[in-house]
């Protein structure tokens, strides 16, 4: 049998994923349609997911990757040509050679990779609620909270702002004098009540949530500076793509704020990036390990909301693919989006997985050569049955094919390995450092001291100046502003979205329009519009 060496095994167009009967190639120009790893554990999903993350960074396209064991982190060293691996890369006319990816790492608590932080005003109440786990009423009063925030410039990047802001709103126990500091947050107070009774208790059980998050390291997550995901779009010096590991290990132990953190990612993308179209191959592959946590006792909306984003990510250029144990882990409407499938073997040893496997078999275009309900329950480690994406964007006929070993290392690296790659790190020294800015918490603790200017004035966060300072605060940030995301005034926010998604014409248009508001309350207004950065808009009930 002919060989190949494995570095060009690929093409221009496809990545060389396995091989059986027939070749199992997953074409480039197709990868943003999404895809699907699945199988039971122990059966080489990580396996599957590193070969796939090594063939799209030899592409020259970056990839994101969850690694919530440890195994995924290999990828950053020198692969091993041990006997097994020689053996399947012989058996696929492969001649093995060694390999190794550029490889930046990443950690919400900071331990084992670059800081990962957003602001509390970038996640939004949506997701927010979902982290606390909120019902309807306790989330109702975070988004009172959040459009009182908007309304008074009250800057929330950290939890310490959220805090505050909670307890500014909340009713005043007993009557208190004039002289008591409590009455310079009334006109705060005043304005939570109009959206709805904000009952003391109410505001207890998000501020009780708020301490388990902030026990389970969450107070990490939320600050300054927040990340760009432009950081996770770049290439190395040879041209291929970077491979962004988030290390979840920790993360996992908490698989709400695991799960709501990966869709704030997705919903960044989503929103940040513009429309790309058709392109020959993805800006960036995203992998979310563990999908069924995003899914499991989401409410309709949301659900209908992730199905939507996955739906038009894609023309954004972005890639997604999931990784759980079986297909019926995601629901319908998501799964018809994912049109690349690999699936590993299942155990059936009950009449409940049974049909499991049968439901699985279901969502792969037949083969006639093929019972694909047995053979799922055959497959050996390393092997799986796939189906991806031909033509005109068709899925092939399912096929049961040994997958390629992957060039780099298979299994994690040691910590020496991991703080050599560290120190050469790209963005190393840009997140390391917690910057703490002013924002909500210390205009409350100015206000209550009675030094804060109102709440539109020219401090205090809110932009300033009344129409004219809110058109100069526009016109900044459509041609370049220094303020920082996630700190923007109302008007600037709104100008940043809009810069994002229409022409200068139209965004001139949109300027005069504000022109001929001078007479309306123009925070207000703007308030109740704000598209926040975490799904903002997008997500909101």
């Amino acid at each position: 049998m002919a060989t190949t060496d494995n570095k060009t095994a690929d093409t221009d167009e496809k990545i060389f994923i396995g091989k059986g009967d027939e070749t199992a190639w997953l074409t480039l120009a197709l990868a943003n349609r999404h895809g699907l790893i699945t199988g039971a554990t122990g059966t080489g999903k990580t396996v599957s997911l590193q070969v796939m993350a090594e063939g799209f960074a030899r592409a020259g396209v970056p990839v994101f990757a969850a690694d919530i064991k440890g195994d995924l982190s290999g990828i950053s060293e020198v692969g091993e040509a041990k006997d097994f691996i020689l053996k399947r890369a012989g058996e696929m006319g492969l001649n093995f050679q060694p390999d190794q990816f550029s490889t930046v790492f990443w950690d919400v608590f900071g331990e084992q990779g670059h800081p990962v932080r957003a602001t509390v005003t970038e996640m939004g109440p949506l997701l927010l609620s979902r982290m606390l786990d909120l019902n309807d009423v306790q989330e109702g009063v975070l988004n009172v909270a959040f459009r009182v925030a908007d309304e008074n410039g009250l800057t929330l990047i950290d939890m310490k702002d959220l805090r505050s802001l909670l307890d500014a709103i909340a009713p005043a126990g007993g009557k208190k004098g004039p002289d008591d500091e409590v009455d310079e947050l009334a006109e705060i107070r005043k304005a939570a009540q109009t959206y709805g009774n904000v009952s003391k208790a109410t505001i207890g059980t998000i501020q009780r949530q708020l301490l388990v998050l902030e026990n389970q390291g969450g107070t990490k997550f939320f600050g300054e500076p927040a990340l760009l995901l432009k950081d996770f779009m770049k290439t190395d010096s040879d041209g291929r793509g970077v491979v962004n590991i988030l290390v979840a290990d920790k993360l996992m132990q908490n698989p709400r704020l695991y799960a709501t953190f990966l869709l704030w990612m997705l919903s960044e993308l989503f929103e940040e990036l513009p429309e790309a179209g058709d392109l020959p191959k993805p800006k960036l592959v995203f992998f979310f390990d563990e999908a069924h946590l995003l899914f499991n006792d989401a409410p309709k909306a949301l659900l209908d909301k992730i199905e939507q984003v996955v739906r038009l990510i894609r023309s954004k250029g972005i890639g997604v693919y999931f990784v759980t144990q079986n297909p019926i882990d995601v629901p319908d409407k998501v799964l018809a989006q994912l049109g690349n499938r690999v699936q590993h073997a299942l155990r059936a040893f009950t009449p409940r997985d049974q049909k499991a496997v049968n439901a699985a078999a279901q969502t792969f275009r037949p083969n006639p050569k093929l019972d694909t309900a047995r053979v799922i329950m055959e497959l050996g480690k390393g092997e799986a049955l796939v189906s991806f994406l031909e033509g005109g964007g068709t899925p092939t006929m399912v096929e049961r094919v040994m997958i390629r070993p992957p060039t780099a290392r298979i299994g994690p690296i040691t910590p020496e390995e991991r703080k050599a790659i560290m120190s050469k790190s790209p963005v190393k020294g840009k997140y390391d450092t917690a910057v703490d800015a002013e924002s909500a918490y210390e205009m409350l603790q100015k206000r209550v001291a009675g030094t804060a200017a109102p709440a539109n004035g020219t401090e205090g966060g809110g932009g300033g100046g009344g129409i004219l300072g809110q058109i100069g605060s526009i016109v900044g940030t459509i041609f370049g502003t220094n303020v920082k995301r996630g700190r923007l005034s109302t008007g600037q926010v709104i100008a940043r979205d809009v810069t994002r998604s229409v022409t200068n014409k139209v965004v001139g248009g949109i300027v005069a329009d504000l022109g001929k508001s001078v007479g309306g309350s123009l925070g207000s207004s703007v308030g109740r519009a704000l598209v926040r950065g975490a799904l903002g808009g997008l997500l909101r009930r």
